[in-house]
């Protein structure tokens, strides 16, 4: 841990930084010849986003790279602010259904499932509310500061940590159940990614570039395969950290590295079913023929699910500190650090529409359910945004 904390720390001070080679360069003395983002050009034409709702929670993320994004279950949207307040909205209207007070300093969540809403804070634990009404279930203590969402799944609640470790607590009483130590290079990235869990495996990627299959009951090993190999001569050169999501999609599970490498993988065995070198650190979308991703220049790409082939790239929006791509219609939608939600053409990449949300910019990655966008920005404001149909 005291290996890591140096460039933790970093990462945590210059958040709003527009790339990683950005805060190394300007952190550890050089001078910072980095671009600036791009210049946002008019749109022509664009398509139109109609605000459905909008409202404050307490004060966002305050500055911190942390991860909390709002989550959507049956009608019922879930959000957390960095100070521990937590509430539970109706998704369709933005009424208030509770409200919780943890007093806490979250640093990733809500995780929803079995009936508990779940978060993780700087101080390494883990703690569980009742989904109905806000209150308090049980808090447990857990290795590390969390920056992964916890997870259900098969009556376990999966966390990840910053030290590398993964661990199944028992969705009841939040009791360890099973614990896996993972080795954790010299130098990382503050960040943690979020692992799929799906029919009683969860997928976790970690930051010396391997993904690895458990089991959620039992958290023994199915499969491992390495990602990304670290090449270089400096521990810089050699960071290749899954700070992106993997994505389930099908039988394939889609993961890409910083430094490495984007791939599908198959997610009963293992095996590499293609990849391709690719940087990112904010991770994918995908959808039923096209692979999203938006890579440590704030490019998006489009790739062929089936091979991995370039199909478009779009460069208009780099050096903005883009979120990962998140599906929305027929468009694949990104927020930046100025606060700006963009609209691009799943087609072809070309730029559809702009919204501007909050002025203290967009960390988390936006949320599309049931053809609703949700925006939830650095300073506490939330919004719901549906495409108009004029």
């Amino acid at each position: 841990m005291i290996r890591r904390c140096g460039l933790a720390l970093l990462l945590a001070l210059l958040g709003g930084c527009s790339t990683p080679g950005h805060w190394m360069e300007s952190m550890l003395g050089g001078e910072d010849n980095s671009p600036p983002p791009a210049r946002l050009k008019p749109v022509a034409n664009p398509v139109q986003l109609d605000r459905i709702w909008s409202t404050s929670i307490g004060d966002g993320n305050e500055g911190q790279v942390v991860s909390l994004v709002p989550a959507v279950v049956d009608g019922v949207l879930y959000v957390a602010d960095r100070t521990g307040r937590v509430e539970a909205l109706d998704a369709a209207t933005g009424k208030q259904r509770w409200t919780s007070r943890l007093k806490l300093a979250v640093s990733a969540g809500p995780g929803v499932g079995d009936g508990l809403v779940l978060l993780g804070t700087s101080e390494a634990q883990v703690v569980a509310l009742n989904a109905a009404d806000g209150a308090q279930r049980w808090t447990a203590t857990v290795s590390s500061e969390v920056l992964s969402v916890p997870q259900v799944d098969l009556d376990r609640v999966i966390v990840q940590t910053t030290d590398g470790t993964i661990a199944g607590l028992e969705a009841q009483n939040g009791q360890q159940a099973w614990v896996s130590d993972r080795t954790v290079p010299v130098l990382t990235l503050r960040g943690t990614s979020t692992p799929a869990v799906v029919h009683g495996m969860v997928l976790a990627g970690f930051s010396t570039g391997k993904l690895v299959a458990f089991s959620a009951d039992k958290g023994f090993v199915v499969w491992e395969q390495a990602i990304a190999i670290p090449k270089g001569r400096s521990e810089l050169e050699r960071i290749v950290d899954i700070d992106g999501n993997p994505v389930v999609a099908g039988a394939s599970v889609f993961v890409v590295t910083y430094q490495g490498r984007i791939a599908r993988v198959n997610a009963q065995s293992g095996n590499v079913e293609w990849a391709r070198d690719m940087s990112s650190s904010v991770g994918l979308g995908v959808d039923y023929s096209q692979v999203y991703v938006t890579d440590d220049k704030s490019d998006v790409w489009a790739l062929s699910r089936n091979t991995g082939a370039s199909e478009w790239k779009l460069d208009a929006l780099a050096n903005r500190s883009l979120t990962a791509p998140v599906v929305f219609g027929d468009y694949v939608v990104v927020a930046d650090a100025e606060g700006y939600v963009h609209l691009l053409a799943r087609t072809d990449g070309h730029i559809a529409g702009r919204v501007e949300v909050d002025g203290k910019g967009i960390r988390a990655r936006p949320v599309a359910v049931n053809g609703v966008l949700y925006i939830y920005g650095n300073s506490g404001k939330l919004a719901a945004y549906r495409l108009h149909s004029g």
